[in-house]
């Protein structure tokens, strides 16, 4: 029987990687896949868990897969990713339709798995429901897997590079490292290959994803390698951008200040996840920076590249948090004026060094709190957009809107799938992938509208 397989990808950039890394050992195998999921006899749900919106989302996509074992044709549901390995054995317990559960360390057997589940299913299909379910499960310690050929279905010019898996850094707030083991890079070799086939392909802008890109080559080479890799893909053909997320405070050095600043490839624009300003806020976290430490790097960072964009996360309502650290971070998010923050409550995982803190605050007040950050970041955005009136930026062309009128894209100031967009026309047609001069006209809360220059 030919069966056909299809995948449901959820969460981050990573766990994106990882889908496309699954679909190409399926495709290499000879498996036919499958978007339509009521065709699909084997369904793969590839899950993120990172906090309480993820784990619902997971589980609402678990269980709407499971409604094709009675209308459709699926024989075999599996759930991997983040969820899987962190509840692993509440998956098989509590919904019974879920076939196999493989863990964050096993995904590149996912080949394997599926061609003996499915001997078994034709071997058994006489005696329907005599097969168990299977769990595999092993720890995370090699990033072997992601040397597969990876499927990339789309035709966007951008994608995403994974140079490293797994974390350090063991903020108490984080299960990563739990679920996906410890820091651990890819062989530079091995992402300049991969690199070199995704800008055959026509990916132009690549984006180097890991937990802590800045911590890249200290564990098997010594020393941090971050800029020589980003140096090595500049001068691979085809490489149009390169784009770094995310950059831990306390690794970022004088060297990759520089390189931002001199290669016209390396976008100026850092995500450095710092979570809080509080002195004390951040020791509770386990972070190993300061207040007056991220203030003096921020501070270096914009006199050392001009035009740089900066972009932040951070936690509000950590266990803990007083009124006097939550007015130091506004005061804080209002003086250091952020392109781009993004503000979470604090979500108690367990796990987690922190669900055992005392001093956990209300859902009210974490809530407001995050809104607060949020509204104070709305000034900024419209400050920084404010601008950028009249300015022309180079723009990559990620496509057509749905109105079939305007044109879709990017600046280097502007990250896919979590920063604002540019919408702009043009006097000819343009093709993904190109770059072209856009002057921005005005502004839409968020995304900027303008027009493309084509004759300067």
């Amino acid at each position: 029987m030919n069966y056909k397989i299809g995948l449901i990808s959820l969460g981050c950039p990573k766990n994106l990687v990882d889908s496309e890394i699954i679909l190409g050992s399926l495709k290499e195998a000879g498996f036919q896949l499958t978007a339509q999921h009521d065709q699909a006899h084997v369904l793969i749900v590839n899950t993120c868990a990172f906090i309480g919106h993820a784990k619902i989302e997971a589980v609402t996509a678990i269980l709407e897969a499971a409604r094709y074992k009675e209308e459709g044709q699926l024989k075999v549901l599996i759930v991997t990713g983040c969820m899987a390995e962190r509840y692993k054995n509440e998956i098989l317990t509590e919904i019974p339709e879920v076939d196999i559960v493989v863990g964050t360390g096993s995904i590149g057997e996912m080949t394997n798995i599926i061609k003996e589940r499915l001997r078994k299913e034709e071997s058994e299909k006489d005696t329907p429901g005599s097969l168990v379910q299977e769990l595999y499960a092993a720890i995370p310690n090699d990033v072997d897997y992601l040397d597969a050929t990876r499927l990339i279905a789309d035709d966007k010019p951008y994608t995403y590079l994974k140079i490293a898996e797994g974390c350090s850094n063991h903020c108490t707030y984080c299960i990563i490292p739990s679920l996906r083991g410890d820091y651990r890079s890819r062989p530079m070799e091995s992402i300049v290959k991969e690199a070199q086939s995704l800008a055959s392909h026509g990916k132009s802008e690549l984006i180097l994803v890991a937990q802590d890109v800045t911590r890249y080559g200290t564990d098997i080479y010594g020393e941090k390698r971050l800029v020589p890799l980003v140096q090595a893909l500049s001068a691979l053909e085809g490489v149009k951008r390169i784009r770094l997320l995310y950059c831990y405070p306390e690794l970022i050095d004088d060297a990759l200040i520089e390189e931002m600043r001199a290669n016209p490839k390396l976008c100026k624009y850092l995500d450095i996840p710092i979570q809080h300003i509080s002195d004390r806020m951040l020791k509770m976290m386990g972070r190993r920076g300061t207040g007056e430490y991220i203030r003096t790097l921020l501070d270096k960072i914009r006199s050392r590249i001009p035009g740089v964009v900066l972009r932040t996360s951070l936690i509000a309502g950590f266990p803990g948090e007083t009124e006097e650290d939550f007015q130091e971070l506004c005061k804080f998010v209002e003086e250091c004026h952020f392109e781009h923050l993004g503000a979470f409550a604090y979500s108690k995982e367990e796990g987690t060094a922190a669900y055992k803190m005392k001093g956990h605050l209300p859902k009210k007040v974490k809530e407001l709190r995050r809104n607060m950050l949020m509204a104070l970041q709305q000034k900024n955005v419209a400050q920084y957009n404010s601008s950028r009136m009249g300015k022309v930026y180079d723009t990559m062309v990620d496509g057509v809107a749905e109105d079939g009128i305007f044109y879709v894209g990017r600046s280097y100031a502007e990250t896919p799938d979590i920063d604002p967009l540019i919408y702009f026309t043009s006097t000819e047609p343009l093709e993904k992938g190109m770059i072209v001069p856009v002057r921005i006209l005005c502004a839409e809360e968020y995304d900027l509208i303008g027009q493309a220059e084509l004759n300067g």
